[in-house]
């Protein structure tokens, strides 16, 4: 599925986590935060923005299987802190697709220098995966929208300086009456929360946001207004490829880190690799690993040339993040005690992945989109 050039920017990301990142993750887990300047020194590595047109700094190309290289690595490397594929391939979009041509030029090049990190905050506390539940309002005054509303669990909630934010423009609309406004840091009556203490992804900031009477310009109004449920929807199946291409990443480096454990540990006098239970169990989660990279892989490639469907999107996100799941808890199983300690990397692994099935649609919703699909 990768070429060369694939190849060459995977060494390159391998390069910069190395070298920027994984030195300082420890830290940036007790800190909640990861440091500004790693984004900065992203962008210099050209990992920002690599689907952005080069007039702008990104890198010109829509091919997807670059931003799956930068979310493998950064998986294998159990590096949950810095959330470049949320910038990349949750925001971007909604940027390149639907920003006009004065919106680009104010947004795309800080975009992929790092100055500026963006989020999307559509959760709310009343309203997860059920989009249509939103009541964030933005009410026309003219020149402007007035926001009001609260948002929770908004990933990169402390660092934005771009926040694409979901609100409803016209009450009676439904799902059809939401549109997206992109506000910015600093603007009156916007408000960030505490950034929240999860049980996994430490480094990666996680805030609530609030919005009191916030003059948001019309300037910065991302796309047609009313549309936003079609946008959400349109990009939701490339958000939800991503989660899955980490989650099968994140698997296979677990298991890789789990034989290696099971033949260097003695039990009973011999490695723990000779029990025959052991080596069912290295087999059976390796084979459902091979099953599940084939699949997503060949999401990938579908995705790439345009051919992904939401029910594909979705399948990969419930089989990939679930098995995931079974995976690192089967391979702490296989850890014993060191397992549970949290400076072995299959305990930071078993936080880290529980959210998986969780955020992207939960796995009860992939469910109900491909059994709606299936039965129409």
């Amino acid at each position: 599925m990768y070429g060369p050039d694939h190849e060459a920017f995977r060494e390159t990301v391998r390069t910069f986590l190395t070298k920027e990142v994984i030195p300082h993750h420890e830290r940036w887990e007790r800190d909640g935060v990861v440091d500004r300047e790693v984004w900065r020194s992203a962008g210099r590595q050209g990992l920002l923005g690599m689907a952005v047109d080069e007039e702008y700094g990104g890198g010109g190309t829509p091919d997807f299987r670059y931003s799956a290289v930068l979310i493998e690595e950064f998986a294998r490397a159990g590096a949950s802190g810095l959330a470049l594929s949320l910038h990349n391939d949750i925001v971007g979009p909604y940027l390149t697709r639907l920003a006009n041509d004065e919106q680009k030029r104010r947004w795309l090049p800080g975009f992929t220098s790092g100055d500026l990190v963006t989020a999307i905050a559509m959760t709310e506390p009343g309203a997860g995966s059920d989009l249509q539940g939103i009541r964030t309002t933005a009410v026309d005054r003219g020149d402007h929208y007035l926001l009001n509303g609260a948002k929770t669990f908004i990933s990169n909630g402390v660092l934005a300086d771009l926040v694409v934010v979901v609100a409803r423009t016209t009450p009676e609309g439904g799902s059809g009456g939401q549109s997206l406004l992109v506000v910015e840091r600093g603007m009156d009556g916007f408000e960030r929360g505490r950034n929240l203490d999860k049980i996994g992804q430490k480094a990666q900031d996680t805030a609530e946001l609030f919005f009191t009477d916030v003059r948001v310009p019309k300037e910065n109004l991302l796309g047609e207004e009313n549309q936003a449920f079609a946008y959400l929807m349109g990009n939701l199946a490339q958000e939800r490829l991503a989660i899955a291409v980490g989650a099968a990443a994140a698997a296979e480096e677990i298991l890789d880190v789990t034989t290696r454990y099971v033949k260097e540990r003695e039990a009973f006098g011999k490695p723990l690799a000779r029990l025959q239970h052991i080596r069912f169990e290295i087999a059976e989660m390796a084979t459902e690993n091979a099953v599940s990279r084939a699949f997503v892989d060949r999401c990938v490639a579908d995705h790439s040339d345009g051919r992904l469907d939401a029910v594909q999107a979705s399948m990969a996100k419930w089989w990939a993040t679930e098995l995931n799941k079974r995976v690192v808890d089967r391979c702490l199983q296989l850890h014993g005690g060191y397992g549970y300690m949290s400076e072995y990397k299959v305990a930071r692994a078993f936080l880290d992945s529980r959210i998986q099935t969780i955020y992207g649609g939960t796995t009860e919703i992939m469910k109900e989109i491909i059994g709606r699909a299936l039965l129409r």
